[in-house]
């Protein structure tokens, strides 16, 4: 045992065998100090008697002294010693109680006009799959271990440029592969110089709105249209435009009728979201034309054009562009997984330099190794043969969907004919509220979405948005069936001439 001075009182434990002496003695001071044993401003022994006290060396107890300086327990005195804190760290991170300590008044933070405008949103957390859900690939099949290996790879070999940081515009090989496929299957007439890599389609709406509006100028949208869009668009505060949709896409001569022209014009023209038609060549020609003439820019959503399960992809708008008037703009997101955050802009040349500024304000550029992993998979081949392994399976599942759907809803539903995508629409017979059917649907574990919430004001008919491809055939299969209830017990209800139990919500419209 030590023995005791007058100049250490503290009773401290021999050292073990096996410690660090200087932890050791750091350890018992720190504790001494936070049980009150030594109290703020107390003087801490001299280094010579704790030398003789514990047969430690003066080096020893230096350190550990040093170490309680340095982390807010301690302070050194020129000539006088080291004292014990008088504010010791573990205040600063004690919780106060509600009363412990009166607030003092403050002015209420004032938001910017543009955080008043957004909609309030923080994703929502991951849920077991079932029927119908939309928008969303088939990730139990993304081929998961060879993505690990390239990324290994490119980890074994990767270089200090890379780990050094890049262009605003994004990993340049990456852009050349980006522009090598969209000009093979997409019909994109573009360099990789007009590449820009962003972190996913909202991203690259978001960068787009903020280059080319200002607050009130008017942006035409397809109606019904990509939510996304609109949230960026309002919390912009532009002024939405909406232009109804028919048979061959966004109708045109509609929206010249009804507005005047735009600064800017959102469409879908590949594969509508979310009717799933394809603007037909007549109205492609006449909307650049008409883009050309007011000024107008066409921002062209390509989302999900690569799964087409009749004939091949229909090229992009993009490509008949004499103009410089559209970008072009796709993603990673529905083709691979929601997760990879990397999607891509074809902008005109004179716009690259201004967009690449944008860019260097903000995230610099995506994360550079996922965009080398991501070039690495679509140069060595697995990107493509994803693709059509995977559009043979959705065809498949719409296939499952149509005949299933054929079989046991055909009395009040009616699945529209679509040839590209990963989701539907059914229409409903008229006079069933399809918020109420997916209201009943949800109770059964199946996600139906009305396509009023894709609508600025009210549709023309009653429909809901069926996803297939993330779905298995069995899981369609049940959610088909549990739909089909839903809807005998709306129509039996129907029939039957009553409205549902007393203060519930009506199932049908006038």
């Amino acid at each position: 045992m030590p023995r005791e001075t007058t100049a250490f009182p503290l009773n401290l434990p021999s050292p073990p065998a096996s410690a660090s002496l200087y932890r050791w003695l750091y350890d018992e001071l720190r504790a001494a100090i936070l049980d009150g044993r030594l109290r703020p401003g107390a003087r801490l022994p001299a280094t010579r008697d704790l030398a003789a006290a514990y047969r430690l060396s003066r080096a020893t107890i230096v350190t550990a002294f040093d170490q309680l300086k340095s982390e807010g327990y301690g302070d050194g005195r020129s000539g006088s010693g080291t004292y014990v804190s008088q504010v010791l760290p573990e205040q600063f991170l004690a919780v106060r109680g509600p009363h412990a300590e009166r607030r003092l008044p403050h002015a209420r933070v004032k938001l910017s006009s543009y955080a008043h405008r957004l909609q309030p949103f923080r994703g929502t957390p991951p849920r077991p799959m079932r029927a119908f859900r939309a928008n969303q690939p088939a990730l139990d099949l993304f081929p998961t271990t060879l993505w690990a290996q390239v990324a290994a790879r490119r980890l074994r070999r990767v270089s200090t440029n890379l780990l050094a940081g890049g262009e605003a515009l994004g990993y340049r090989p990456l852009r050349e592969a980006v522009a090598d496929y969209l000009n093979t299957s997409r019909g994109v007439k573009c360099s990789a110089e007009q590449v820009l890599i962003l972190s996913g389609a909202q991203e690259a709406l978001d960068r787009t709105a903020r280059i080319l509006l200002n607050p009130g100028e008017p942006v035409w949208m397809e109606e019904p249209g990509y939510p996304g869009a609109a949230v960026v668009f309002r919390a912009l505060g532009a002024r939405i435009r909406p232009v109804s949709v028919d048979a061959e896409g966004l109708d045109l001569e509609r929206g010249r009728k009804k507005w005047k022209s735009a600064r800017l014009a959102y469409v879908t023209p590949a594969h509508q979201f979310p009717l799933g038609v394809t603007m037909s060549l007549r109205r492609r020609l006449a909307l650049l034309e008409w883009a050309r003439r007011s000024g107008t820019v066409i921002f062209e959503d390509d989302y999900d054009s690569e799964y087409r399960y009749s004939g091949r992809p229909i090229p992009a708008m993009q490509g008949l562009d004499r103009s410089g008037v559209v970008i072009f703009a796709g993603s990673f997101t529905a083709v691979l997984f929601p997760a990879l955050r990397l999607g891509y802009l074809v902008v005109p040349q004179e716009m690259v330099d201004v967009f690449a500024a944008a860019e260097s304000v903000s995230t610099s550029h995506p994360p550079l190794l996922d965009q080398a992993i991501l070039c690495d998979f679509i140069t060595e081949g697995h990107f493509a043969r994803h693709i059509r392994r995977m559009r043979e399976l959705y065809a498949e599942r719409l296939g499952v969907l149509l005949e299933a759907a054929r079989d046991k809803l055909a009395v009040a539903l009616e699945i529209s004919t679509v040839e590209a995508g990963l989701q539907t629409v059914g229409w409903l017979k008229r006079g069933i509220r399809a918020e109420r059917v997916a209201e009943l649907a949800a109770q059964r574990d199946v996600e139906v979405v009305p396509l009023s919430r894709y609508a600025s004001g009210k549709t023309r008919r009653e429909g809901l948005i069926l996803g297939f491809a993330a779905v298995d055939p069995r899981e369609l299969r049940r959610g088909v069936e549990e739909l089909a209830r839903v809807l005998a017990g709306v129509a039996q209800r129907r029939w039957s001439g009553t409205g549902g139990a007393p203060g519930s919500r009506p199932f049908f419209g006038p």
